[in-house]
């Protein structure tokens, strides 16, 4: 892989048009560095960037990642435009609030389809580049939700804790090829990731479960006044990736830490409260 001071960085990022990965892009083309953008509206994305943005190193891929040969796709032009790959960031997700009884089979579907199936059809089409030249990043972009589950987010829960279960699989299989993997853990992030425009809700609701009616109102009125700021998410996970170090993890907000730090304790507690029954189902340790 040729170095950054070689020539610019390039990069593949999906789920670019708004939030994190658009904020990635503009940091990224401000560098110098090279950006194939996948979205499902390369109109939204270049009307979001704006005059201010140097788009001459900027590759806007309009992209369906359901679908593998679209990626696959990308992923030549990227290569063919660009001259190699170095950096791929697997952005691309929306928020859903629900209880898991009005979450419809379609709802779970679509998820994952994008979540985990995306993602997916991403990396059989970059690996076998980073593979073959020794060396590249990848970054999946999970959630503090991929590391603990809380009431009315049960589907994006469980597709970002998919998430977290491929990454740690594929850090170990790539290792030896010179490649790295960062599983990022955001908390709230001041972007539009709250508003209606980014968070699905269910088709039918119950009225068994008041208090995820009440907390889905509490989450649209904090759009705008999240902790995290995305200015300084996207300049840390790029200088983690140019520092070539840092742990498998990248927590990013000290709300995700704080939520962290409560699920290794109560992780701890169950591993100490099954310390003595979980052997009794052993066979018995031959004499």
């Amino acid at each position: 892989m040729a170095s950054a001071t070689e020539r610019p960085a390039i990069w593949f990022v999906t789920g670019t048009s708004r939030g994190l990965g658009l904020e990635l892009v503009r940091q990224l083309l401000e560098r110098g560095d090279s950006v194939a953008a996948t979205t499902r509206s390369a109109e939204r994305l270049l009307a979001a960037l704006g005059d201010r943005a140097d788009t001459s190193r900027l590759l806007p891929l309009t992209v369906d990642l359901r679908d593998e040969a679209q990626v696959k796709q990308a992923v030549r032009e990227t290569v063919e435009r660009f001259g190699g790959l170095d950096r791929v960031v697997n952005n691309a997700g929306y928020g859903f609030l629900a209880a898991v009884e009005e979450t419809g089979d379609r709802d779970v579907r679509d998820m994952l389809d994008v979540q985990i199936i995306g993602v997916w059809n991403v990396l059989r089409a970059a690996l076998p580049i980073l593979r073959e030249q020794r060396g590249g990043h990848v970054v999946n972009v999970s959630s503090i939700l991929g590391l603990t589950a809380v009431p009315g987010w049960a589907l994006y829960s469980a597709g970002k804790f998919a998430l977290e279960g491929l990454s740690e699989a594929l850090a170990a299989e790539v290792a030896d090829f010179g490649i790295k993997v960062t599983i990022v853990e955001p908390g709230y992030f001041r972007t539009d990731f709250l508003s209606q425009d980014s968070l699905a809700l269910p088709a039918d609701t119950s009225a068994h479960y008041p208090a995820i009616r009440e907390m889905v109102a509490d989450h649209l009125k904090l759009q705008g006044s999240q902790l995290g700021d995305p200015v300084k998410g996207a300049e840390a996970i790029i200088g983690q990736v140019e520092s070539g170090d840092g742990p498998l993890r990248q927590l990013l907000g000290s709300d995700a830490h704080a939520y962290a730090t409560a699920k290794v304790g109560a992780l701890q507690s169950n591993l100490d409260a099954t310390a003595s029954s979980a052997p009794a189902t052993d066979f018995p340790a031959a004499g």
